[in-house]
């Protein structure tokens, strides 16, 4: 797991003519993409990157104008996992929760993580069960009171 990529963002869309392109950010914001340079194996390198009105806006040495802009929507921006940042206590990637099994604390399967979004207020796990359905559960306390590398354990009043 310590080179998996770690997705850090995607490119949505041309923004101007000139190649800037924007980005939907799956960190915290712009500074934590300004740390790399390299994006996606070397093959994107950042000359700049500013917060945008819903996101960011940058700039790479390899796209030059919109069209190319536009050829790299859906994009996704990675970078290698041993190039973050150590996790704190209670942190975690996104990455990390992805296709894990998630049981109650009673270790009643649940189903599978397999998306982790966020409206504003927190994170919120999606968790498809075995017949297909999908659910939603809050990563907070309350509602997840414990994650390792092997399971997701969800309480069960938030597993109905």
């Amino acid at each position: 797991m310590a080179n998996a990529p770690v997705t850090l963002a995607v490119i949505t869309g041309a923004h101007g003519v000139t190649g800037e392109v924007r980005l939907k950010l799956f960190t915290d914001d712009v500074a934590s993409l300004k740390v790399h340079t390299q994006f996606n194996q070397g093959a994107l390198t950042l000359k700049s990157v500013r917060a945008g009105s819903h996101g960011a806006i940058a700039r790479f040495d390899e796209i030059v104008d919109r069209t190319a802009a536009e050829q790299h929507r859906g994009t996704e921006l990675t970078v290698a996992r041993d190039a973050l940042s150590p996790l704190g206590e209670g942190e975690y990637y996104h990455a990390d929760l992805i296709g894990l099994p998630c049981q109650t604390a009673q270790g009643e399967p649940v189903g599978t993580c397999i998306a982790v979004e966020n409206y504003g207020a927190s994170d919120v796990l999606e968790i498809k069960r075995p017949d297909g359905r999908t659910f939603m559960v809050p990563m907070t306390a309350d509602a997840v009171p414990e994650w390792t590398d092997a399971a997701i354990v969800i309480d069960a009043a938030f597993a109905i």
